[in-house]
């Protein structure tokens, strides 16, 4: 009977222990993810595009840790390029504004200027790829 027990109580503590750790990755990935809302509008494109401003848009999702890291980054660039517009949605939500922009990804990053798409890159995480992306049109 002692073994028995034994055997439960060990059964008990591994499962005890997967539970735990499947909370912790949930609240890591949590912390990682995207807390924001979406900034693009119709009118706000289309007026940027007009005063031939340089549009950046971000696609992300709130769960994308991939998106995070691009946020963090679009975030600074925001500061270092204070003529530049900076816009964003999120994917999975704004279906309607994906369809419009042709964007099927998260982490897809695309910058306009005068009406014309200029570069479209997917996943891009180096922050001197992202700054080279944006730059090449000023």
């Amino acid at each position: 009977c002692l073994i028995i027990i034994t055997t439960y109580k060990c059964r008990l503590l591994l499962v005890m222990k997967n539970i735990l750790i499947f909370i912790l990755l949930l609240f890591s990935f949590s912390s990682a993810a995207v807390s924001k809302e979406t900034t693009f509008t119709n009118e706000i494109f289309a007026k940027s595009q007009l005063d031939g401003k340089t549009v950046v848009i971000h696609s992300w999702n709130k769960t994308c840790t991939t998106c995070a890291k691009q946020e963090k980054i679009l975030d600074q660039a925001k500061q270092d390029f204070k003529d530049v517009i900076f816009l964003s949605f999120e994917q999975t939500k704004d279906k309607k504004i994906a369809k419009f922009l042709g964007i099927d990804y998260w982490t897809t990053i695309v910058v306009y200027k005068e009406n014309k798409e200029i570069s479209r890159t997917i996943g891009q995480t180096k922050k001197e790829k992202i700054y080279s992306q944006i730059n090449s049109l000023q």
